[in-house]
């Protein structure tokens, strides 16, 4: 006979278990006017820090309209703009080492410039010339430094989830003092390297913070079209991973919440999850026309809780910052850009060879057969390959 008093608690029990009436709370210091919340913990940071982390939210700006504009114009064939997701971006970089492993999606190039990489290496990627430290190989925005500890970003959505995993594991191996940082968005969490990795690193506890962008759209599907639970962070719980959801607009929130998660990652050899709370204000892509998939209005609401406008009214607030100094920092870097795109455009492509190397210790027969056809290609056809056609090939 079933007992029906017992079969009403569990049935209660399972309805406060429901992903639909547990809800993870946000970690939020800074209000969209710059004020700071009566309750809220300021993270470790100075002035000098503060200015620099600025600094890389302006560029990334300027980067941004600039390069997009180029992409209009055919100059370059493809963009993605970081614009929107600064605060989530900088904040957790600038809570790091430098000897810490950055692993990106593809939307954190603030994060880059942030650790010293150049507007003419910058430029020298989305051109793929043969300054560019990939040689071409690569499509635009799919940046990499080795010197800077930011691995070269991939196509194929998810794979770095896992390969961070592995990386950090290897780091805690080796009994180094450093973490690994994995960017992603939501939609990249659908993805089944979402799940290998992250049952990877808590299983082994590879000091890994896994970094989730939740900015609402996975290219044109809404999270609502997703997942049915309560955003990405409940995942990390049932993986065992200790985890962090905060306003991802709120540049302090993100900076303190990766400061803690990066001194638990290294200190208790253990994943962590963060989950930044954003908006992606522009389109998923140079390829992408979001009017499509949202409205203005929904655009217009999120323009208020602009993430850069917002760390700048702090600064202000600070004494640290003024609109003339605002002025004259765009001014800059719109020079800067505009310089170094004119300069990288006219430089010469990669040399053919460098297709087939950096893969094998010597070049196999089959890829110097194949790279001595698309040679051939070219003197036969030098008026298809203007670049190529009367250099060495």
């Amino acid at each position: 006979m079933t007992d029906n008093s017992a079969f009403s608690r569990v049935q209660h029990q399972a309805r406060l278990l429901d992903g639909q009436t547990l809800s993870i709370p946000t970690v939020k210091i800074l209000d969209a006017d710059g004020t700071i919340y009566s309750d809220a913990e300021l993270p470790e940071l100075d002035q000098a820090m503060a200015l620099k982390i600025y600094h890389s939210c302006v560029f990334t700006r300027v980067l941004d309209e600039r390069m997009l504009a180029a992409q209009r114009q055919g100059r370059i064939s493809f963009y993605m703009t970081c614009t929107g997701e600064e605060a989530a971006v900088l904040g957790a970089a600038a809570a790091l080492s430098q000897d810490d492993m950055i692993m990106a999606q593809y939307r954190e190039q603030a994060a880059l410039h942030y650790r010293g990489f150049t507007t003419s290496q910058f430029m020298d990627q989305m051109f793929s010339n043969c300054q560019d430290l990939g040689l071409g190989r690569q499509m635009p925005v799919h940046y990499g430094s080795r010197a800077l500890n930011y691995m070269t970003i991939s196509s194929p959505l998810g794979t770095q989830i896992p390969q961070a995993a592995g990386y950090a594991y290897g780091q805690k191996l080796e009994g180094r003092s450093a973490c690994t940082l994995c960017f992603f968005g939501e939609g990249a969490a659908s993805e089944g390297d979402f799940h290998a990795g992250l049952n990877m690193a808590a299983v082994h506890g590879s000091p890994v913070i896994f970094f989730c962008r939740n900015n609402g759209y996975a290219i044109s599907t809404p999270a609502s079209e997703q997942y049915a639970g309560d955003g990405i962070a409940p995942r990390g719980v049932a993986y065992g991973i200790k985890t962090i959801r905060v306003d991802g607009n709120d540049l302090l929130a993100v900076l303190a919440a990766t400061q803690l998660a990066r001194q638990i990652a290294i200190g208790q050899h253990c994943p962590v999850l963060i989950e930044a709370m954003s908006y992606r204000l522009g389109a998923h892509s140079s390829s992408d026309d979001p009017s499509g998939y949202r409205s203005k209005e929904e655009e217009a609401k999120w323009q208020q809780h602009d993430p850069v406008r917002r760390f700048k009214l702090w600064l202000m607030q600070q004494g640290w910052w003024d609109e003339p100094q605002d002025e004259a920092l765009y001014g800059q870097y719109r020079q800067e850009v505009l310089a170094q795109l004119k300069i990288a455009e006219q430089v010469a492509p990669p040399p053919l060879g460098s297709l087939v190397t950096d893969v094998y210790d010597q070049v196999p027969p089959h890829l110097q057969q194949q790279l001595e056809q698309v040679q051939q290609q070219v003197r036969l056809y030098p008026e298809s390959y203007p670049k190529t056609a009367g250099k060495e090939v």
